[in-house]
């Protein structure tokens, strides 16, 4: 054993298979797969999964937050293209060359920025902002088509690809759809105008995880698969077409069993009294942890096969439910904070978030540990 069990998440590669396996079924071909992996792998570590991706089911593209997570990376052995979708300070140019890294790039004067500081190629690929208004250049396409030209034209700069980003894919209304329909027509008369004028591209990429599942962006020869690939929703409101399997499930230990009377008040700030005599078990984990402390009151743990209330407020580093109903419970038990029934979404539905960051709340001091066919 690598770990210490106290708090661990169990992170299932054959899940992670069965996730992308099905979503490629969704894809037109000639539409290739770009892993999304930035902030290690949306919380689930890219030192197991990207190694993964690339080795067992042939990732060729990634996708990546920013510089560092890039060379990390590359140090992994990662020999694909990798596309940092975030900002890097022209100064670091050199090391995007080096390291053989596609750079997002903004606008021109980002570009020109870049070359400045080039030791070598920059490799880029230029965003278009049709209506996510982050990142990307702006104005008519027309307008945007003659200045990802002017990007091109930039010495040290290599405009390879242009993208864009859905803002609102997994919406459910009908102004939803046309909106997202929208950027698709705005995105691909950028493109047709920069191949008129003699821009080659080799990636023009539109579509995002919820963009590849429910069709927009027909044209597109990428799409960046993120947050269905770990077995979410890009919005549990919005039914997709495979149910996906989540790669994570999140447990700690029972530390203590105790019998409490009625009236007796459980952690801080006195928010849980016991309204009769019960069982409490102390858990192994905590806001420090990544545990959201707005489950206090009204989250729940497995235990035995039986879920389990929270009581009081959570702690950092550890937190009570109420073990009533379990007359064999003892220390050392496992119990689960999240499961594939009670995932993500699940815990973001109590919480007020998105499944997105309770994975990528959960703290580095929590192992991830391994597991491929059981």
């Amino acid at each position: 054993m690598d770990y210490i069990k106290r708090c661990w998440a169990e992170i299932d590669l054959s899940a992670v298979e069965y996730n992308v396996t099905e979503y490629k079924k969704l894809l037109p071909a000639g539409t290739e797969l770009m892993y999304v992996v930035k902030a290690a792998c949306y919380g689930h570590d890219d030192s197991l999964i990207v190694p993964f991706l690339q080795e067992k089911l042939g990732a060729e593209y990634f996708a990546v937050a920013d510089l560092d997570e890039a060379i990390r990376l590359r140090g992994m052995g990662i020999s694909g293209d990798i596309l940092i979708l975030g900002y890097t300070l022209p100064e670091y140019a050199p090391l995007i060359a080096k390291h053989n890294v596609i750079q997002a790039c903004t606008d021109l004067s980002y570009a020109r920025e870049l070359s400045k500081n080039a030791e070598g190629t920059v490799r880029v690929h230029g965003a278009v902002d049709t209506g996510m208004t982050r990142i990307g250049v702006h104005g008519t396409a027309e307008e945007q088509a003659a200045e990802l030209s002017e990007i091109a034209a930039t010495p040290n700069i290599a405009l390879e690809g242009i993208f864009t980003h859905f803002s609102s894919a997994d919406g459910t209304a009908q102004a939803d759809d046309d909106y997202t329909n929208m950027q698709a027509e705005r995105f691909f008369r950028v493109r047709d105008l920069l191949t008129a004028g003699g821009i080659e591209l080799k990636h023009a990429h539109i579509k995002n995880s919820a963009g590849g599942a429910y069709g927009f962006g027909e044209g597109s020869t990428l799409a960046r698969l993120g947050i269905i690939m770990y077995g979410l929703y890009p919005d549990p409101a919005k039914p997709l077409p495979f149910e996906p399997k989540p790669v994570m499930t999140w447990k700690a230990v029972v530390s203590q069993v105790k019998w409490i009377d009625a009236g007796t008040a459980v952690s801080y700030g006195r928010t849980f009294v016991s309204d009769r005599r019960m069982k409490l078990a102390t858990i192994t984990a905590g806001y420090a942890d990544g545990y959201p402390r707005a489950l206090s009151n009204k989250g729940e743990v497995i235990i035995g096969g039986k879920r389990c209330r929270i009581c009081g407020r959570v702690c950092m580093d550890q937190f009570m439910c109420d073990v009533t109903d379990l007359p064999d419970i003892r220390s050392g038990d496992e119990a689960i904070l999240m499961d594939a029934e009670m995932n993500a979404d699940h815990l973001a539905a109590l919480t007020g978030t998105i499944g997105y960051e309770i994975t990528c709340g959960i703290s580095p001091r929590v192992p991830r540990v391994l597991i491929h066919n059981s």
